[in-house]
């Protein structure tokens, strides 16, 4: 698999065909077994997750994982905690809240007192709050509302579009090869398709298996 700059690859398929474990495992959440895992010119899957955050790779996890005692503040800074460029902390916080908002209107207010979709910009706040050159997102869309899942929707491809790669895992599959360039499709722990998003979301196999007919 791999990932351009300024792409959005999706990876699709059934709940354990293996999505997020792709991810934890390109983030050292968890070893690989056996392969290699390159990110810009140097192998990654030796690394401590620490280490990989610090080569410039966000993890945005299944179910947002907020600290519920933190307030909004607390948490977007725990983002930034291996940068010791303040002033750059400082303009990246207030460009979070011109991203989002709502994060701003509640930055007093603990984690867990948000509603879902609240969360999930505050989990993708504080992965741009480490500056990523590459943002991991596991099903961002996972509970939210029609109109919560479109808006989540223009925030990736706002994102993207400021220049950060992003490799989207998708239970809603629809939505992840509207949004991506390229598609994987992972059955079982392997690759069993691959090509333009577009392309893939015509093939009648993803169509049957995926998309509901």
């Amino acid at each position: 698999m791999e990932v351009d700059e300024g792409d959005i690859v999706t990876l699709i398929g059934a709940n354990g065909a293996g999505k997020s474990t792709t991810l934890r495992a390109v983030s050292g959440l968890v070893r690989a077994s056996r392969g290699e895992i390159w990110f810009d010119g140097a192998r990654i899957d030796t690394l401590p997750a620490d280490a990989v955050v610090k080569r410039g790779i966000a993890h945005v996890p299944e179910g947002r994982r907020v600290f519920p005692e933190l307030t909004v503040y607390e948490n977007l800074n725990t983002g930034a905690f291996l940068r010791r460029d303040k002033e750059g902390i400082k303009q990246d916080l207030e460009n979070v809240y011109e991203r989002f908002p709502r994060l701003k209107e509640r930055r007093t207010q603990y984690g867990k007192t948000l509603s879902g979709g609240e969360q999930q910009m505050l989990a993708i706040g504080r992965a741009l709050m480490a500056r990523p050159r590459l943002l991991l997102l596991d099903e961002p869309s996972l509970g939210l509302s029609p109109v919560m899942v479109q808006e989540i929707a223009k925030i990736i491809v706002d994102i993207n579009a400021r220049g950060v790669p992003v490799v989207l895992v998708e239970q809603n599959a629809e939505l992840a090869l509207k949004l991506a360039r390229y598609a994987y499709v992972l059955e079982t722990g392997r690759v069993a398709l691959e090509g333009e998003a577009q392309q893939i979301r015509n093939d009648q196999h993803v169509r049957k298996v995926y998309l509901g007919g």
